[in-house]
Order: C-alpha cells, then sequence, then structure tokens
C-alpha cells in the first residue's frame, strides 16, 4: 500500500515524499482512513512504529479541506496533548515537517520555559496547540486561549495521560472544550481499565490495534544479566567497552541517581549527558542535542524520556534500575529497534528485581534471556568505604580551609569537656552566667544597662541575647482567663 491511496491531501503527500517516506506503517494505514471518515479512534501500537504521523497526516488533510476563518472569528482547532515536554517538541517537530505547504500555525505549550510567547500564541488563536496538560491548565485558569472552536482532541500515550497523575488535569482541560469534537488516543500499551475511561472522553470510539498489546518490537533483542547491586556500575563500565555500543541510552529509577551514575561515567572516560525533571528546559534540550549529534555516548535518563525520545540510531537501550511498571518497561526499550531497525535492551536485574522480571515475563507472554558479562567478575566485594568519595559526591560538606568537619569539632569538645576544661566562648552566643551588652546608647548619653530578670529586651541585636521569664506573681486578670484559682 501507498500513501496515495489513504486520502491524504495533495499537498499532505508532498510533503511526505519529501521527508523520504514511501509506504505507511500498519498503524498508518489502518488509522488514517477512519481519521480522515471522521471516527473517534484508539490506536495501538508498538514504539517507533509511526503513531505520531498516524494522528498528524489525517488531521492536516481535514485542516486543509476547511481553511481557517479570518480575522476575530479564528479559533484553535487542534489541541493535542501530551505527558512530556520532549514529545510535545518532538510532536511538533513532525507537525511542521508535514505542514510545511500548509499555512497553518502551530505553538507548544509546556513549562521549564518562559510563558509569554506561549500566552501570546493562545491569544493569537492558533490553528494547532500541542501541549502538557499542567502548563496549558494553568494558563487556561488565567484565561488566556480559546477553545470554543476546537475540531480535534488527541491524546498521545494516552496511558500515562490518563493514569491518576494526569486524569484531573485532563478531566479540567476536557470540560472546557466542545462537546462536538473529534478524539483521538494513541498509545503503545492501554490497560483495560484504562480502556473503560476512554468512553469519558470520546464517543463510540473504533480501535485499532496492531500486534499484541503492550508487546515490545520484535527487532529489539532483549537480555538480562544479573548482578549485585553494588557492582551495577562496574558492569555498566565494562559493557561499555565493547565498540557497538556506541549510542546508548541508560535508565535510572531516581533523579539523584542519573546524575550520580553520570559522574562515574565520566570518570571513567565516558561522555554522558543526564536527562531528568530537576534539569532545566534548555539543559535538557542541549543533553539531547549533544546525545543525537555524536558529542556524547550516553545519555542517562529517568522515565521521564522513555515517553519522548525519539532518536535515530540508538544502538542500546540499558534499564541501569529495573523498572517498577511493565508498561514503562515497554516505553524504555522502544527507544530503540525503532522503524524495523534492530537493536538491543539490557536489563540488570539485582535480587530485589526477581518479583518485577517474573511480572515483566507473564506481562509479555515470554521469558527474557539471562546472560553474563565476559570478562567480568560479578562475585567480588563490594568496595571498602572511602569518605573522600562522600565528600565528592556532597561538595557541600568539603572542609573550608583548616577547620575540621563539625563531627569532628564535636569530638574535640566532649574530649575537652570530659578532661574538666571550660567550653571556649563562640561569637555572637551569650555563655551562662553572664549578659552581653547591646551597646546602644541611651539618651543621656550613657549605655543602656542590661535588661532586669523578666524584662522584655528594647533591642535584639541578632537574635543573641537570652532572657529568662519572670517569677513574678501572675496579674489577676492573666489567672482568670485561663481559669487558675
Amino acid at each position: 500500500m501507498s500513501f496515495q491511496v489513504l486520502g491524504l491531501a495533495p499537498k499532505i503527500l508532498q510533503a511526505v515524499q519529501e521527508a523520504g517516506y514511501t509506504e505507511p506503517t500498519p498503524i498508518q494505514s489502518a488509522a488514517i482512513p477512519p481519521i480522515i471518515a471522521g471516527h473517534d479512534l484508539i490506536g495501538i501500537a508498538q514504539t517507533g512504529t509511526g503513531k505520531t504521523a498516524a494522528f498528524t497526516l489525517p488531521l492536516l488533510t481535514k485542516l486543509a479541506a476547511a481553511p481557517a476563518a479570518a480575522g476575530p472569528n479564528r479559533r484553535t482547532r487542534v489541541l493535542i496533548l501530551a505527558p512530556t515536554r520532549e514529545l510535545v517538541v518532538q510532536i511538533e517537530e513532525n507537525i511542521r515537517a508535514y505542514a510545511k505547504h500548509l499555512p497553518l500555525t502551530i505553538a507548544t505549550v509546556f513549562g521549564g520555559v518562559g510563558e509569554q510567547p506561549q500566552i501570546r500564541a493562545l491569544r493569537s488563536n492558533t490553528d494547532i496547540v500541542v501541549a502538557c496538560p499542567g502548563r496549558l491548565l494553568d494558563l487556561l485558569g488565567r484565561r488566556h486561549g480559546d477553545f470554543s472552536g476546537l475540531q480535534f482532541l488527541v491524546l498521545d500515550e494516552a496511558d500515562r495521560m490518563l493514569d491518576m497523575g494526569f486524569l484531573p488535569s485532563i478531566r479540567q482541560i476536557v470540560r472546557q472544550l466542545p462537546k462536538q469534537r473529534q478524539t483521538l488516543m494513541f498509545s503503545a500499551t492501554l490497560s483495560k481499565e484504562i480502556e473503560v475511561l476512554t468512553h469519558e472522553f470520546q464517543h463510540a470510539p473504533k480501535i485499532v490495534q496492531i500486534g499484541r498489546r503492550a508487546n515490545p518490537a520484535e527487532t529489539v533483542t532483549q537480555l538480562v544479566y544479573e548482578v549485585p547491586k553494588h557492582l551495577k556500575t562496574a558492569l555498566l563500565v565494562h559493557l561499555l567497552k565493547e565498540p557497538g555500543m556506541d549510542m546508548v541510552l541508560v535508565f535510572s529509577r531516581m533523579k539523584h541517581a542519573a546524575d550520580r551514575l553520570a559522574r562515574q561515567l565520566e570518570q571513567a572516560g565516558i561522555r554522558t549527558a543526564t536527562l531528568h525533571s530537576n534539569r532545566s528546559q534548555n539543559q535538557r534540550l542541549r543533553a539531547l542535542q549533544d546525545f543525537k549529534s555524536g558529542a556524547v555516548r550516553v545519555l542517562v535518563a529517568t522515565d521521564i524520556a522513555a515517553r519522548g525520545i525519539d532518536v535515530d540510531g540508538i544502538s542500546h537501550v540499558v534499564n541501569y534500575d529495573f523498572p517498577m511498571h511493565v508498561e514503562d518497561y515497554v516505553h524504555r526499550i522502544g527507544r530503540t529497534g525503532r522503524a524495523n531497525q534492530i537493536g538491543d535492551a539490557i536489563s540488570f536485574v539485582t535480587n530485589e528485581d526477581h518479583g518485577e522480571l517474573r511480572a515483566l515475563e507473564r506481562f509479555i507472554g515470554r521469558g527474557l534471556v539471562r546472560k553474563k558479562a565476559e570478562g567480568f567478575n560479578d562475585t567480588a566485594a563490594a568496595p571498602p568505604y572511602n569518605p573522600a568519595d562522600e565528600e565528592r559526591r556532597h561538595p557541600r560538606h568539603q572542609q573550608r580551609g583548616s577547620r575540621p568537619p563539625r563531627h569532628e569539632q564535636r569530638g574535640q569538645q566532649n574530649s575537652q569537656r570530659s578532661a574538666g576544661q571550660p567550653r571556649p566562648p563562640q561569637a555572637g552566643r551569650p555563655q551562662f552566667g553572664s549578659r552581653p551588652q547591646s551597646g546602644r546608647p541611651q539618651a543621656g548619653g550613657g549605655q543602656r544597662p542590661p535588661p532586669a530578670r523578666g524584662e522584655a529586651s528594647g533591642n535584639r541585636e541578632g537574635g543573641n541575647e537570652r532572657h529568662f521569664p519572670s517569677t513574678a506573681p501572675r496579674s489577676g486578670g492573666f489567672r482568670r482567663r485561663f481559669g487558675l484559682r
């Protein structure tokens, strides 16, 4: 089958040909005709099979057939929601490539960057808006944007969009959209429970499913390395010595662990970048660009990247930390083996991960191949604790000048007190048995005396003065107020 028989507009076909595509993928062949026909649709297919084009191409065809209104009657006609900034950017790039011959305006809305350009785009009623739910909901709450003329709503990565974290935001956004619209949902995984929720947003949707639901691509070789937890980094460094591992995406479960792993790989002479939600948008874009260009060989990321990285040529995906959810595994390893290319997915499994591994194998319907790395000692003991490593990991704990660490100071003070030596005075701290003077001159020119016991200080310089409560009898009003007799 060719794109010409799918009913796409001539200018869309021209852009597709210029992009180098000649034949549609199975999800594109199955989804494009019913979308053009106006049906709500749920599309399920493996990662890397062209799902973005499966909804982008028919929507652009429908927009081309009905030009936008001019002047004040112009309204945003397409809203595409995606869970991550990286995926929003990827979708926008695809739309611009396919709509290059159409007079359409496109805008992105997501956090981590300045909001003023996004506000201007919403106020100008851009034809197509691609957004993350959080920032869009914030701007809509401040009355930026008019979706009264919306015709098409798309939820990309629908399973993640409709999970317990995103569902409330999605509902608030949908309540502000016209009920008469065409709604599309696409994902690589879609559980039965989430499928029930889709009926809240769609009307009699058609379901297009390519391959087994939530099954990883057959072009990805999946391997498991059983390794003690303390040797995972050493095993990764050992595997990265292989010449075939030239573009490697490594998944870590936690953000701080991703940063630590990247530092360890850099110390081993391996150029590495990191990608997670604590990084600024510019840092995330730079990390992706360096990874795409080959400036760095390894990209260490958290699951935020599993839904947004579309990089050609990723040779290996490494699950440094085994995923907690089977759906995350499918999306992680789908970053390689895209568009029928081959790739390898390697998972490190510790003793704590065997339960998750068995659940994954039941989910995908087959066991994963266990493998041992040649020349690697997986029985080595954990390295001894080195305080210098802790100092490198936490620079704020490094010594300043000749001042010893705080715990050593406490040890010295305890030794002095046990030997009967007086506690050394500290600057700005009052000592028992003495009362510091404030030093503020009185109106008569003399020094102000220290306040009497129980008297409030009129000037607490630096908050260092300490005054004790009065032992005088309480007033009758105080006693009556608190029921004291």
